[in-house]
C-alpha cells in the first residue's frame, strides 16, 4: 500500500483523492458509517438537505477550483441578499452588511448605528483615530476590539458571529488565529481595525462572500467519493484509527479490529497516539454542536420576516439556539424545490465554554424547543400543528475553538510530524474551521506525500 489517509471528512477526502490521482494506491479510513464528517445530507420532509455545512468562502477561490475540477462548477450559487438579523437583549437588529466577523469597516453606517447606537458607533469611530499602540498587547479578539472599538461592537457584533461561526467567545480565540488575513492588514492599516476590513473586503473578489452548491454543499462530498474511487481508491468506513507507529519502511496504522501498513501516512484526524513527542499535547476539543433542522408549512414566512437568518448574541434568556438559518429564504434552489409555503428551519446548538448549552436529553422536548426558539426569533408564533418533518443532528470535535493556546497546540503538531518521513497532517483540527481553510491545507498535504 503507498498511502493511507485516517479521517473521512472532506480533508481526508480531498488529499486521498489527490493521491489516486497521482496513482498512489490509497486506502482511506473513516470511523463512521459514511464519509464527509460534517459535509453530509439527510433527508427531512422528502427534502436532501445539508446535515451541517451549507456553504464556503469565497476569498481565495480555493474550493471554487475544486468544485470547477469535479464538473460541479455549473452547480454553484450565492445565497439570497436578503441579509441576516441579529438577535441581543434589545430585541432584533439587522446585521450589519460590511464587515468581517462582525467587525464594522463604517462605524457610522446606518445598520451598524441602528445595532450600536449613535454612541456605540462614536466610540467605534475612535478606532479610526486611536494610535497604533492601541490594543496592540491584547492577546484575543475580544480584548483587542475592546480597546479599540469598544463593548458594544464586541456584544452586539463580534460575539454573535464569532459564536454562530466559530462556537467560540472572542475573549478566548486570538485575531491570528481565526483571521489571518485580517491581522496582516492591520500594519498597513495603522492599527485601525475598521480600515483593515475595508482592505480585506476590498480585496475580496466580486460577488457575494460565500457561495452554496445547487442541491446542496454535501455534492461535494459525492463527487469527491466518486473520483476517488473512479480513480482506484479504496474507502473503508467502520474502519477507526486508535494509534499510529513508524516502521521500518513507512508507517503501521493500528485499528478497532486489526492493522494496516503503508509507505506514506495522512492524518486527517487527529489520532495522535504512538507519534513520539506528542503523547501530551492538549489540542481545543471543541464544543458539541447540535443542529435541529424542522419543516414547517407556514406561508406566513414567505416573506422572510428575518431575511437569512438571526444570530443569537449571549444573554439572551428567552432563546438557547446560537442561531437560526431560514435555509429557504436563504437558498433559491431549496426554496424552488419545497414549493411555497413551505420552509426549512435550521437551528443551531452549542456555545463553548462556560457558556455551553444543554439541551434535553428527550427528542420531543429538543423539538419543543426548537420550536419556541424558532417563534421568538422569527416574530411569529409557530407550533406543532405546522411541523411536517424534523431530524436532530449532533457534531462532536466538528468546530475546534482557534484559542491562543490550540494554535500552539497546531503549531507543536506540525513541527514534530514536519520532521517525520512519509507523514503529513490535515484536517479542521490543523487547519481551522471552514472548507477553504481544510481544502487548501489538505491539497497541501497531499503534495507534500508526493
Amino acid at each position: 500500500m503507498d498511502a493511507v489517509v485516517v479521517g473521512g471528512g472532506i480533508s481526508g477526502l480531498v488529499a486521498a483523492r489527490d493521491l489516486a490521482r497521482a496513482g498512489r494506491r490509497t486506502v482511506l479510513l473513516e470511523g463512521r458509517d459514511a464519509p464527509g464528517g460534517s459535509v453530509r445530507s439527510h433527508t427531512v420532509a422528502g427534502l436532501v438537505l445539508d446535515a451541517g455545512a451549507d456553504s464556503f468562502a469565497t476569498r481565495s477561490g480555493t474550493v471554487a477550483a475544486l468544485v470547477a475540477d469535479l464538473g460541479l462548477g455549473d452547480r454553484i450559487c450565492t445565497p439570497s441578499p436578503t441579509g441576516a438579523w441579529v438577535e441581543l437583549t434589545t430585541g432584533p437588529h439587522p446585521l450589519p452588511r460590511t464587515g468581517v466577523l462582525g467587525l464594522p469597516a463604517h462605524p457610522f453606517s446606518t445598520d451598524v448605528r441602528d445595532t450600536i447606537g449613535t454612541w456605540g458607533s462614536v466610540r467605534a469611530a475612535f478606532d479610526l483615530v486611536a494610535p497604533a499602540r492601541v490594543g496592540a498587547g491584547a492577546d484575543t479578539l475580544g480584548g483587542l476590539v475592546r480597546a479599540r472599538m469598544g463593548r458594544r461592537v464586541v456584544d452586539r457584533l463580534v460575539r454573535p458571529v464569532v459564536g454562530g461561526i466559530h462556537a467560540a467567545d472572542p475573549d478566548a480565540i486570538a485575531l491570528d488565529a481565526v483571521a489571518p488575513h485580517l491581522a496582516a492588514a492591520l500594519p498597513g492599516a495603522r492599527g485601525s481595525l475598521a480600515r483593515a476590513v475595508g482592505t480585506v473586503s476590498a480585496a475580496a473578489p466580486a460577488g457575494s462572500a460565500v457561495c452554496g452548491l445547487d442541491g446542496g454543499i454535501h455534492g461535494l462530498t459525492d463527487a469527491l467519493v466518486a473520483d476517488l474511487l473512479a480513480h482506484g481508491g479504496d474507502l473503508r468506513t467502520h474502519n477507526r484509527a486508535t494509534a499510529v507507529h513508524r516502521t521500518a519502511d513507512g508507517w503501521r496504522v493500528d485499528l478497532v479490529n486489526g492493522a494496516l501498513v503503508a509507505e506514506h501516512l495522512v492524518l486527517a484526524a487527529p489520532v495522535l497516539t504512538g507519534l513520539p513527542g506528542l503523547d501530551e499535547v492538549e489540542l481545543d476539543q471543541g464544543a458539541q454542536v447540535t443542529l435541529v433542522t424542522l419543516v414547517v408549512d407556514d406561508p406566513r414566512l414567505d416573506g422572510a420576516p428575518r431575511g437569512t437568518g438571526v444570530l443569537v448574541a449571549p444573554g439572551v434568556e428567552a432563546v438557547r439556539a446560537k442561531a437560526l438559518t431560514h435555509a429557504t429564504a436563504k437558498w433559491p434552489w431549496l426554496a424552488r424545490a419545497a414549493g411555497p409555503g413551505r420552509h426549512v428551519l435550521r437551528l443551531s446548538y452549542g456555545r463553548g465554554g462556560d457558556q455551553a448549552t444543554v439541551l434535553p436529553e428527550d427528542h420531543g422536548e429538543l423539538l419543543a424547543l426548537a420550536l419556541a426558539d424558532a417563534s421568538h426569533l422569527l416574530g411569529l408564533p409557530l407550533d406543532a400543528g405546522l411541523l411536517i418533518g424534523s431530524d436532530v443532528v449532533r457534531w462532536t470535535q466538528a468546530l475546534p475553538r482557534p484559542s491562543a493556546a490550540h494554535r500552539d497546540a497546531v503549531a507543536q503538531v506540525r513541527a514534530v510530524t514536519a520532521e517525520l518521513p512519509g507523514l503529513a497532517v490535515t484536517g479542521a483540527w490543523v487547519a481551522g474551521t471552514g472548507l477553504a481553510a481544510v481544502v487548501e491545507d489538505a491539497r497541501g498535504a497531499a503534495a507534500r506525500i508526493l
